[in-house]
């Protein structure tokens, strides 16, 4: 792993963004009743979400372990799209993006997994970051506003 060793714990957070998109209406309305064979898409989704967050340096070999000191998982329905994002905060030397977006991608895998029984036309999107603070970019700001 990268030596960040000189680096100073400082406010990072992360927004990441998955998109899964669905075949029919009936999936929708299936989520929304919850009436989806395997559970409630969201609640377990969520659940699974946090649980990727946590797991990233398990996962990847060169993530540090860090501490999450928070994560947020939301939903918003568009037509036959659930746009997933994944915040994730912690006061440490490194980012939290690679956590947002492995969070977002196990909640889209999830996601898929519970949904295959009733839409065979599942599809995942758009894993990516949307906004990223803290650390040196971030103390370089701050100490110019200063000046």
């Amino acid at each position: 792993m990268v030596d960040i060793t000189h680096k100073k714990d400082t406010l990072r957070t992360a927004i990441a963004q998955a998109v899964v998109q669905v075949s029919s209406e009936d999936t929708i309305a299936a989520i929304k009743n919850n009436t989806v064979p395997k559970g409630d898409v969201f609640a377990m989704s969520k659940a699974a979400g946090l649980l990727g967050v946590k797991k990233t340096a398990d996962l990847l070999p060169d993530c540090h372990p860090l501490p999450i000191e928070y994560t947020d998982i939301a939903y918003s329905i568009n037509g036959l799209q659930i746009q997933v994002l994944v915040t994730v905060k912690t006061i440490y030397k490194t980012g939290v993006e690679v956590e947002a977006m492995h969070g977002a991608s196990i909640v889209a895998l999830n996601m898929y997994d519970m949904l295959k029984p009733i839409d065979k036309g599942v599809e995942i999107h758009h894993i990516k970051l949307i906004l990223k603070t803290g650390g040196k970019s971030d103390i370089g700001a701050e100490e110019s506003k200063m000046e």
